[in-house]
């Protein structure tokens, strides 16, 4: 008899990074198992024993990006996602937080773990009109229309749950 468990639940931070243009800044990434399937998404990472997810945020934004953000908004959501990565079950939970900056240039050396490097694509700023027209797949799905809105200051100020 064959047993399968629930695969462990990761707890991490994104941040929704606006620029001074109103551009969102996404992470290019694909399954380094699968490489057709590729998809654009927000930084993030995991949340480290002990730390509050608000740091998680600004620690996951200079290690994958080299920007340092001083001072991380307010929480837009929560995405419960599962899914398959190279070969493996996930279960992932991420708060999503916004921030802006005025620094699109990396000011600290990224550090990427060999995970990372062997998943990146590339990371590029958009602007809510290119992200409306993308075919590619975002993840959240969702995210042409959260963006509109959160620019629109239409956004709900209970962060939303989202589930995949």
């Amino acid at each position: 008899m064959t047993f399968t468990s629930e695969p462990p639940l990761r707890v991490g931070a994104r941040v929704l990074l606006l620029n001074a243009a109103d551009e969102v800044l996404l992470i290019h990434a694909r399954d380094p198992d699968d490489p057709g399937h590729h998809w654009w998404e927000l930084p993030a990472g995991g949340q480290d024993t002990g730390e509050q997810l608000e740091d998680t945020a600004r620690r996951e934004i200079a290690e994958e990006t080299g920007l340092v953000v001083d001072e991380i908004g307010r929480k837009l959501w929560t995405r419960e996602s599962r899914f398959t990565y190279r070969g493996r079950e996930h279960h992932r939970i991420d708060h999503v937080y916004l921030a802006r900056t005025d620094h699109t240039a990396p000011r600290t050396t990224t550090r990427h773990t060999t995970n990372e490097r062997a998943g990146l694509i590339e990371r590029r700023w958009w602007s809510a009109a290119a992200i409306s027209s993308c075919h590619d797949k975002l993840l959240p799905a969702e995210l042409p229309d959260l963006l509109q809105a959160l620019l629109d200051d239409r956004f709900s100020l209970t962060p939303l749950a989202l589930t995949t």
